[in-house]
């Protein structure tokens, strides 16, 4: 075959259209590459071209999917394209959904190979990773560079029909799908040599990996709520007015602690959220909707409980990694001890 001809599906962020506020775009055609398309290009060493970008902005897709799947759908066939490649997504949520709801339908109608990256804690994983070959990425586009390094190798082997060997050899997603195969060596002994190994203390990979779950005790409940001392942390993004320390939308790679001694009630004047990913208008109208200060306010009044914290933790949960949110919180967690707090009241969107 000649050189293969690759559409390209990107969100309005990595097309350089805008962030959060720019997320609407409708969906869109241009010809050749567009952002990240560049260090894709350089990767096929032209053995393919990109000769078309299709973007549409995230919150668009997300609204409205039917349409602009349709819409999309048209703007690749007019290309007679060979392969598809979606984004890489990293760790973004909206963006990894687009991707591999893009992937799969061009696929199944256009019967072509499609290929998309994502971070292992992007939801769109679990979506698309049985349907959609997904390369393992970083969690941000730093990891461009590497993302590009595992997607080109496999891209090829798809377009061209060949055999793709195993999620470790080619670096995507495990799909969880099972494949037979023949084996020098038969099942009961590999078992007894992987257990042996175990026992040992020494290396081994097993056949079939168990999913792990998290699990977290739940701490003995507070015996007088009247006299605890009960803080606010927050995923849902609530700041004070103009974001001061200007955490990110989505992904974010901070907290923030914010003094509320002197608040008895979040106003639209006062306090703002954040995040991204959801309609912010009503959290922006009354910030109490995420973080309740004033509901804890009158039941300090009224001394059901002791009283409310003098700070709240908050940072903003889309697309933020698990690592991460594990991390803010056995710092913060740490300060609140320190401050005597007895209890947490944990919100979200």
């Amino acid at each position: 075959m000649g050189n293969i001809r690759v559409v390209h599906y990107l969100n309005q962020f990595f097309a350089g259209i805008g962030g959060e506020d720019r997320a609407d775009h409708r969906p869109e055609v241009r010809e050749g590459v567009v952002g990240p398309g560049m260090a894709i290009k350089a990767g096929f060493k032209g053995q393919a071209d990109i000769v078309a970008t299709v973007i549409c902005g995230d919150s668009y897709f997300g609204e409205n999917t039917d349409e602009a799947k349709a819409e999309i759908l048209e703007m690749i066939k007019k290309y007679e394209p060979d392969l598809l490649i979606a984004g890489p997504a990293f760790n973004a949520g909206r963006y990894g959904f687009a991707c591999g709801t893009v992937a799969d339908m061009v696929q199944k109608e256009l019967n072509i190979p499609a290929i998309t990256g994502m971070y292992e804690e992007n939801p769109g994983v679990e979506m698309f990773r049985k349907s959609v070959y997904i390369i393992s990425t970083k969690n941000s586009a730093a990891g461009m560079r590497d993302a590009v390094a595992k997607l080109v190798p496999l891209a090829l082997k798809l377009v061209r029909g060949e055999e793709i060997g195993s999620a470790e050899e080619e670096g995507y997603i495990e799909r969880g799908l099972r494949k037979n195969y023949f084996s020098d060596i038969r099942g009961s002994e590999r078992a007894v040599d992987m257990l042996v190994k175990k026992l040992k203390g020494e290396e081994y990979e097993t056949e079939y990996p168990m999913p792990a779950f998290d699990r977290v005790p739940p701490n003995p409940p507070i015996k007088d709520l009247s006299k605890a001392t009960i803080g606010l942390v927050t995923s849902g993004g609530i700041v004070p007015k103009g974001n001061p320390d200007h955490i990110e939308s989505s992904s974010a790679s901070k907290y923030g602690k914010y003094d509320i001694s002197a608040f008895d009630d979040l106003t639209a004047q006062t306090h703002e959220t954040a995040h991204g990913g959801y309609d912010p208008v009503y959290a922006n109208e009354d910030p109490d909707r995420v973080l309740p200060v004033d509901i804890l306010r009158d039941l300090e009044k009224e001394g059901i409980i002791g009283k409310l914290h003098g700070y709240f933790y908050t940072t903003v949960g889309n697309g933020t990694a698990v690592a991460s949110a594990k991390k803010f919180a056995e710092e913060f967690s740490q300060e609140l001890k320190a401050d005597g707090v007895d209890a947490v009241i944990l919100t979200s969107t």
